[in-house]
C-alpha cells in the first residue's frame, strides 16, 4: 500500500503579518460553506487515497486554531471514516500565540492532534511587533508551555531571522529562550521578501532596508552552530529537532512522496503530476458545488524533472540514497556528477558513506549554489 502525506490549508487569519504571502483572509463567514466544500473534496479525492495509507495530516493556514476543536474534529473524521489511516499518524496543527489558550489546546489534543506547530517568529517584544504579530514574548512563552501542560509531547517552532535591524546577539537570545522551553523542533527561516506582500512595498519604497547578504549567512552559521551544540540536530535546510521527532510530514515531500493538498491554493503530487487549487474562498467553493474539485492548473513531471526533483529535495533534507536514486532513475546521474561529488567531498560541503550523500553543517551554507552546479 503507498503512502500518502495530507495538507489541509486553513485560509482564516485574524490579520494579514507584512511578510506574509500565504494566501489567508480575516473574514470568517464563510466557514460553514467552507468546510463542506472541504468534505466534498476530500472525498471526492477517493481514487487517489482508497488504496493509499495515510501517515500524516498537516492544518496549515492561515490560522488553523481559529477553527473551534469541533471543526477541526470534523474534518479529521472524514478521514478516518473513509480511508486507511497509519496507527503513527502524526496531526499537525498550526496555531499562533495569542489565538489559543490552554483549554482549547487540551480539546486539539482530545481529538486526535498530536504536534503542534507554534508560530512564534520571535521572542523580541520590538521585532514581533516589526512584524505585526498579535503576541508578545510573554504570551508566545505561554502558548509553548500551555501546549506541554495540554498533553503536547511534540511542539515545533518557528523562527525567523535576518530581521532588519536584528542582531546577533538578538538572535542568539531567541534561541536561547527556544531551547529553554519544552520543544523538540524547530523551524528556523531567513526572513525572504515575497512579492505583493507589505514589508516588499516597505523595503521598495526605501522605508526599511534589509541586512547584507553577509549578515544573513553569518546568522544562518550561527543558528547551525548553536542548535547542534545544543543536541538539536540538522535534518534540512531550516529545520532542527531533538533526535526522534523529525517532521514526518516534510519527510514525505522532501522525500518525494505522494501528497494531496485540500482547501484554498493547496498544491497536490501524486506519481508524476502536480495540481494546484484556486486561491479565493468563494471561488474554491464554488468550482467544489459545480465541478467536485477546484483545481485551477495541473503539470506533468518529465523523467528529467522528477529526477532533479528527487535529488534537490533529497540533498536538501536528510540525504541522498544512492540505491533509491539507482532504482528509481539509474546511475547515469552519480556517473556525471561523480567528478563534482569528490570535488565536493575534498573541501568537505558533502559526506559520502555507506551510499549515502549528505550536506555537512559548511554545505548547508551554500547549498543552493552546491545544487545548480549538478548536471
Amino acid at each position: 500500500m503507498k503512502e500518502i502525506a495530507i495538507y489541509i490549508h486553513i485560509p482564516f487569519c485574524d490579520h494579514k503579518c507584512i511578510y506574509c504571502d500565504f494566501y489567508s483572509i480575516t473574514k470568517t463567514d464563510n466557514v460553514g460553506p467552507f468546510l463542506n466544500a472541504l468534505k466534498l473534496e476530500i472525498l471526492n479525492s477517493r481514487e487517489h487515497l482508497i488504496e493509499s495509507e495515510i501517515t500524516s495530516i498537516f492544518f496549515g493556514g492561515g490560522t488553523p486554531s481559529l477553527l473551534s476543536s469541533q471543526n477541526i474534529s470534523r474534518i479529521i473524521n472524514v478521514f478516518y471514516s473513509n480511508f486507511n489511516i497509519s496507527k503513527n499518524i502524526e496531526i499537525t496543527l498550526e496555531t499562533n500565540p495569542g489565538t489559543v489558550k490552554l483549554e482549547k489546546l487540551k480539546e486539539f489534543k482530545n481529538i486526535g492532534i498530536n504536534r503542534l506547530s507554534i508560530g512564534v517568529q520571535s521572542f523580541d517584544d520590538r521585532e514581533l511587533k516589526f512584524l505585526t504579530r498579535i503576541h508578545d514574548k510573554d504570551l508566545a512563552i505561554e502558548t509553548i508551555k500551555n501546549g506541554s501542560k495540554a498533553g503536547f509531547e511534540n511542539i515545533n517552532l518557528d523562527l525567523i531571522f535576518n530581521l532588519p535591524k536584528q542582531t546577533r546577539e538578538i538572535w542568539e537570545l531567541n534561541l536561547k529562550t527556544a531551547l529553554e522551553l519544552p520543544i523538540t523542533h524547530i523551524s528556523a527561516y531567513s526572513l525572504i521578501l515575497e512579492r505583493g506582500t507589505i514589508l516588499n512595498k516597505l523595503i521598495l519604497d526605501k522605508k526599511v532596508k534589509m541586512n547584507e547578504d553577509d549578515f544573513d549567512a553569518t546568522l544562518y552559521e550561527t543558528t547551525i552552530e548553536y542548535l547542534s551544540k545544543n543536541k538539536f540536530n540538522q535534518y534540512e535546510v531550516s529545520n532542527f529537532c531533538v533526535e526522534g521527532f523529525e517532521c514526518a510530514h516534510n519527510l514525505a515531500y522532501w522525500q518525494h512522496k505522494n501528497y494531496l493538498g485540500f482547501g484554498p491554493s493547496a498544491h497536490s503530487f501524486y506519481e508524476n503530476k502536480r495540481w494546484w487549487n484556486f486561491s479565493g474562498v468563494k471561488q474554491y467553493i464554488n468550482k467544489i458545488e459545480e465541478n467536485g474539485n477546484a483545481i485551477c492548473s495541473d503539470e506533468i513531471l518529465s523523467a528529467d524533472q522528477l529526477l532533479d526533483e528527487f535529488v534537490m529535495l533529497a540533498l536538501r533534507s536528510n540525504g541522498l540514497g544512492l540505491e533509491t536514486l539507482e532504482k528509481k532513475f539509474g546511475s547515469n546521474w552519480y556517473i556525471k556528477n561523480k567528478t563534482y561529488i569528490n570535488e565536493l567531498k575534498k573541501n568537505k560541503y558533502i559526506i559520502e558513506r555507506e551510499n549515502f550523500i549528505k550536506f555537512t553543517s559548511k554545505g548547508y551554507l551554500l547549498c543552493d549554489e552546491i545544487l545548480l552546479q549538478f548536471k
